[in-house]
């Protein structure tokens, strides 16, 4: 706290003596500062009467520093740069929004951060906070913007709109494959070192329920790396560890990058889930909100098309 605030002139006589000092010139400096040369003198007058002393040797055409004016411009020309900067920064804090988004590990990592690059390009004002959750608590906290969870659409005190399905089918690396016996059937991958991913969704599709989608034998799984998150899971298999399932849209890029590939190219689970965009009721829509909203519907209607979707 200040103990001396008598002691200190106004802001705009000290910005008019600066830049007068700096230009050596009344009329320059009112020229800068969008004023008239009388008004800037004035301001430098008081400032003269503020601390009863000369600060400019006045001529004709042009002013030079006293040996007073000159100890007072060293003394307060870092202090305005420092105030400057602070009031920049703040300024352009201001000229930004944030959207805070929360989604689980899987979404946030594998489907979202591929595309926030090419959304920062056109939103320069605008930034994503994004949460990565598994817990859907987290995930739906009341001060998250906008959320992508997996479900069947019903959020009670949510509008939900669905970005994509939920087909499932496996994966693995170019590789794995150049290693092992082709695998032409669904029967064929419990051989194979299989990647669980463990976690506390027990509704989420884990190797013995795929399997048993299609009539495998669940019970016959060797699993040979557990993980507890997908995204470590979709890392382990392009690490050439062994065959995980692969959530399309989730590994898309993978794909089509060719750091992952299909090793059954028609065997897959269509669930009758899928990923949602969610929006509380109760909240007062932000129009920040809504640009991200419409960027992500978008991104979901530019999607290929698995199964039935």
């Amino acid at each position: 706290m200040l103990k001396n605030r008598a002691a200190l002139p106004r802001l705009d006589y000290l910005l008019a003596f600066e830049v007068a000092a700096e230009l050596e010139s009344f009329a320059a400096a009112a020229k800068l500062l969008n004023v008239s040369e009388t008004a800037v003198s004035r301001k430098i007058r008081l400032l003269e009467q503020h601390y009863k002393c000369a600060l400019f040797v006045r001529s004709h055409r042009s002013v030079t520093l006293t040996e007073q004016g000159r100890k007072l411009l060293n003394g307060i020309t870092p202090a305005l740069k420092t105030l400057e900067r602070v009031s920049s920064g703040m300024l352009s804090e201001r000229g930004r929004s944030t959207v805070r988004m929360a989604a689980t590990n899987s979404v946030a990592s594998l489907w979202l951060m591929p595309r926030l690059r090419r959304f920062r390009q056109v939103n320069r004002n605008l930034t994503i906070s994004l949460l990565a959750s598994d817990l859907d608590a987290e995930c739906l906290s009341e001060d998250v913007d906008l959320t992508i969870l997996r479900g069947d659409g019903d959020w009670p005190g949510y509008d939900a709109e669905l970005l994509f399905g939920e087909t499932v089918f496996p994966v693995c690396a170019p590789g794995y494959l150049d290693n092992h016996i082709e695998i032409k059937s669904v029967d064929e991958l419990t051989s194979h070192a299989l990647i669980e991913v463990s976690n506390n969704h027990t509704e989420w599709l884990n190797w013995q329920t795929w399997l048993g989608h299609l009539g495998a034998d669940p019970d016959s799984v060797r699993h040979s790396t557990y993980v507890n998150t997908y995204p470590l899971a979709i890392q382990a298999v392009a690490d050439g560890l062994g065959i995980a399932l692969g959530w399309g849209h989730l590994v898309d890029q993978h794909l089509r990058e060719g750091s992952l590939v299909r090793p059954l190219m028609v065997e897959h689970v269509r669930t009758n889930s899928g990923y949602y965009l969610l929006q509380r009721q109760d909240a007062q829509p932000r129009a920040e909100s809504n640009v991200v909203r419409r960027w992500l519907l978008q991104e979901s209607a530019e999607r290929i098309r698995y199964a039935a979707e």
